[in-house]
């Protein structure tokens, strides 16, 4: 029975999880519940890794009696399920830490409430990685987004700049799911069909009409403003900054993965047939350059940051943009480190802003200048972040260097010079934030106005601290064994290349 739905129960576990989270009253009870549902979600992801490897590549699921394309169907494949694991898993991950930090950070009236939010977030973002319809990406993306929203401003109680700062999230993701819609109802109405799969095979005759050309530069605004890609990334470093510690952490380790999702779902599932030239043209003249200005842009702003939050925030647009430039380029080599890239990112940034979370629990502050002296201090949560930073930067033994690694060589073997050179410019830079930091921490006293003295350690809570290296060790463990991670991403862009899943 659990085999053969585990599609739909990807969706109904965090679901109905989510619901009777209000029910758990107060205490331990909301956060012991999540932790389970969480779990759980994530045994099926991995139980449907395996069943989709086994049934060659893909799965149909038909929701209810209505076979597709005329009903919804939930067609996980390679790379869907790769994004499901990382969400599921850094969902479990990011559960645990927030127990002692929601603790700090929320009223006890509204944990339950809190936890509710935080498993509909995650019920949305699976939904729009499994489903093969395409307005039910729509509706499962809103509900992530409204979940979303309301997170961020629950940190209103230590941060007043939350409220303004999910005001800000929730215009321009309204903007971006507007757009997303748009193209999604001029492709409905250039092919007659809401299925993915259904949609592609039926482009093909029409693929260079007018329509299409405008669903697909509706489609990839709408997907731009979603993954914070430059320079509709502007709603990010407030709403990451301002947000609770254990949303920071969660938002950034997958809310922007999965609208990446999307746009490799949509761009090679319908777009990239032989005869649809413009999403060649489209990469060469648009994606590309905004991807590697994003690289740019993103890691100069990083350097010239106070607050430790934004710092990160910022890196994320940086980083970013690797992850597009692999999707512009659009060869197996590229696609793979892209993809790499993703699960690369997810571990270091979500472990960096946890990071960023133990420094709030101390100092009630993102300032950087609270690092000053951090090293004798938290020896383990300033190891962490000396980890997490030589993955940001693509040193070898982490996964950050086996994704740079790939997109360096597409982008090699296709002849795209700059662009290799774009990615060098964009780890030096890296290079400069992250051991800006690095001397302020080992190589700087304490400031003035610290707790305590300098070499007195600060205690921090092991259920801050193990979560942390859970993810920061998880990507030095994926760079140091790598072949399982590059074979189910080689697969996944081989498919993608392919076609409609």
């Amino acid at each position: 029975m659990i085999e053969s739905n585990l599609p739909v129960l990807m969706i109904i576990v965090p679901m109905l999880g989510g619901i009777l989270t209000i029910f758990t009253g107060r205490g331990i009870g909301p956060w012991l519940w999540s932790v389970i549902v969480t779990g759980a979600t994530f045994a099926l992801s991995l139980r449907l890794i395996a069943a989709v490897s086994e049934a060659g590549g893909f799965i149909s699921y038909p929701m209810g009696s209505w076979p597709p394309p005329f009903g919804i169907e939930y067609r996980p494949d390679y790379l869907s399920t790769f994004v499901l694991a990382i969400v599921s898993g850094l969902a479990v991950v990011a559960t645990i830490y927030a127990r002692a930090s929601v603790a700090r950070e929320i009223p006890p009236e509204r944990v339950r409430f809190f936890y509710a939010l935080w498993t509909l977030t995650l019920t949305g973002l699976l939904g729009i990685a499994i489903t093969g319809d395409a307005f039910n990406v729509y509706v499962l993306l809103e509900i992530s987004s409204l979940t979303l929203y309301a997170l961020i401003a629950l940190g209103k109680d230590t941060d007043r700049r939350a409220l303004p700062a999910a005001f800000n999230y929730l215009i321009l993701g309204s903007i971006g799911a507007t757009f997303i819609l748009l193209g999604i109802g001029y492709l409905y109405m250039e092919t007659g069909t809401l299925n993915i799969a259904d949609m592609a095979a039926r482009l093909g005759p029409r693929a260079e009409s007018t329509t299409v050309h405008a669903a697909l530069a509706f489609l990839m605004v709408g997907f731009s403003l979603k993954m914070a890609l430059f320079p509709l990334h502007w709603w990010q470093p407030n709403a990451y900054a301002y947000a609770p510690s254990a949303v920071s952490a969660f938002v950034a380790a997958t809310a922007t993965k999965v609208g990446v999702y999307m746009a490799f779902r949509f761009g090679f599932s319908i777009f990239a047939a032989p005869e649809f030239t413009v999403l060649k043209t489209f990469n060469g003249l648009v994606l590309m350059t905004f991807a590697s200005l994003a690289i740019v842009f993103g890691a100069v702003k990083a350097i010239e940051q106070v607050n430790f939050k934004k710092l990160l925030a910022y890196s994320s647009v940086s980083q970013m943009g690797y992850i597009v430039l692999g999707f512009a380029i659009a060869d197996v080599e590229s696609l793979q480190g892209a993809i790499i890239h993703i699960l690369s990112h997810a571990l270091t940034k979500g472990g960096l802003f946890m990071v960023a979370g133990i420094l709030f629990w101390h100092f009630r502050s993102s300032n950087i200048e609270n690092l000053r002296g951090a090293g004798r201090r938290m020896p383990l949560t300033m190891a962490a972040f000396v980890v997490g930073g030589l993955g940001l930067i693509g040193i070898p033994g982490t996964a950050g260097f086996i994704s740079k690694w790939y997109l360096l060589q597409g982008a090699i073997e296709d002849g795209l010079w700059t662009l290799a050179v774009v990615i060098l410019i964009g780890s030096v830079l890296a290079v400069v934030y992250v051991w800006r930091l690095v001397e302020m921490i080992y190589f700087q006293p304490a400031p003035e106005n610290a707790a305590s003295e300098d070499s007195a350690p600060l205690k921090t809570p092991w259920g801050l601290l193990i979560p942390t290296w859970i993810l920061i060790g998880g990507s030095v463990v994926l760079g140091v064994w790598a072949p399982f991670t590059t074979e189910l991403a080689g697969q996944a862009a081989r498919q993608l290349l392919g076609g409609a899943p």
